[in-house]
């Protein structure tokens, strides 16, 4: 008897569906209050979380800074690099 093998990935979830994180790296050029006041303003995220992160990035060269689906963070994604900041999602 041979059982069929089940598929961990079902086709109907596409990629952009699962989660991914929205990657802030550290950059010599926009200062922290802009960069502090941008994760406020795009992110939503609460002042202290945001002097955080920030500290972190220019620690340690980045910081994830949003959870979602690659649709979810399209948006804040393209809001952050068109202010100059360097963003990725991984």
């Amino acid at each position: 008897m041979t059982k069929e093998k089940q598929d961990i990935f079902p086709n109907h979830i596409a990629d952009s569906d699962y989660e991914k994180e929205l990657i802030l790296y550290n950059d010599e050029i926009n200062t922290f209050d802009f960069v502090i006041d941008s994760l406020v303003d795009v992110v939503g995220l609460e002042l202290l979380q945001a002097e955080q992160i920030t500290m972190i990035v220019h620690l340690k060269g980045k910081s994830g800074i949003k959870s979602g689906s690659f649709t979810e963070l399209m948006p804040p994604y393209n809001a952050l690099t068109d202010r100059g900041l360097t963003v990725s999602i991984e």
